[in-house]
């Protein structure tokens, strides 16, 4: 299994930017986008299920949507913030119930 993200970027504070991560499998698997900022543990930022349903964190509520079409799934980012810099990983859940599959983090910097 391969998780290929992509859309990582410079951005000023304010702007958008739209993740992606496409698995190289079908699936219908729990996926997710974690981040992890400078100093600061990775986090969970939203989730996605294979019906579409999403769970957004705190954190970016109001500002980040998730979504998902079959194999890939999109993080839309707005109103950025210098706040959101850091590394965004896409993750998809495993026969244990937990995020097993990883893909290669995505640098998203947002100037203030």
């Amino acid at each position: 299994v391969q998780l290929q993200a992509s859309g990582g970027g410079f951005v000023q504070a304010g702007g958008s930017l739209t993740l992606s991560c496409e698995v190289n499998v079908h699936n219908t698997m729990l996926m997710g986008w974690h981040r992890q900022a400078p100093g600061k543990e990775r986090e969970l930022v939203a989730t996605v299920t294979w019906t579409g349903r999403q769970d957004i964190s705190d954190a970016v509520k109001g500002r980040f949507t998730i979504s998902r079409d079959r194999n890939t799934i999109y993080l839309q980012m707005k109103s950025l913030k210098a706040e959101d810099t850091g590394v965004y990983y896409c993750a998809m859940h495993g026969p244990r119930n937990e995020y097993e599959y990883w893909g290669e983090g995505t640098l998203v910097t947002v100037s203030s």
